[in-house]
């Protein structure tokens, strides 16, 4: 990007008065310019590829594709595009999954319209700017990972660590509900949970982990 180009962004939020909102914010800025919107994420990597815009705002959660699977998939496509997650939800199930998938920023869309029009700017730099709330469970999960680098199963319960080999293993939910002597309903329920703590996407990346990790190798 020149140095007198303005700022290329692209919105990606399934709700239209969303889009029209931060569009007309934009359009206030003399270094910004929107060029593109989607409402669904394979729309947003479609255009993400042809567009190569300098930022992406990210919703997540949206019909087919969240925006974490959107937001690697735009990586993929256009990596020199910088994506910010702008969203309502706060919880480590959505934090982390984006972080990992690339976004740079992470805030919430009770954000000051300055601020997030500071966001895009510093974004462009490949500076990060997280909700207040954001970096602080950043900071504790970090401080939590030093502390249990020689056990990255530490937080999960021995049931959940059994359901989990069994995962490893290559058994369904309802063949580990015939195992274990449970519901299938709490089956998914202890999967759940071990990729919320896992801060995994899937239960096949958590199987992958439980191998590198030498899980199954553990009595």
């Amino acid at each position: 990007m020149a140095k007198n180009d303005p700022i290329t962004i692209m919105l990606v939020d399934d709700h239209t008065i969303v889009r029209h909102g931060l569009r007309a914010l934009f359009t206030l800025q003399p270094d910004c310019q929107v060029i593109g919107e989607a409402e669904t994420g394979e729309e947003a990597v479609k255009l993400a590829g042809e567009l190569v815009p300098d930022v992406v705002l990210m919703d997540l959660v949206m019909p087919g594709i969240d925006g974490v699977e959107t937001t690697r998939r735009v990586k993929q496509v256009s990596p020199r595009s910088q994506v910010i997650v702008l969203t309502s939800f706060e919880e480590d199930k959505h934090i982390f999954p984006a972080l990992r998938a690339g976004a740079l920023s992470y805030v919430l869309k009770d954000i000051e319209p300055g601020q997030l029009v500071e966001t895009v700017r510093r974004a462009v730099d490949g500076e990060s700017i997280m909700h207040p709330r954001v970096a602080a469970r950043v900071v504790q999960e970090v401080r939590s990972t030093k502390k249990t680098d020689s056990n990255p199963f530490a937080e999960l319960s021995d049931r959940e660590l059994e359901v989990l080999r069994l995962i490893a293993g290559g058994l369904s939910n309802a063949e580990i509900a015939g195992q274990l002597f449970i519901s299938e309903k709490t089956v998914k329920g202890h999967v759940s949970n071990i990729l919320s703590k896992l801060h995994m996407l899937d239960r096949t990346k958590a199987a992958v982990f439980a191998w590198e990790q030498g899980l199954m190798r553990l009595d």
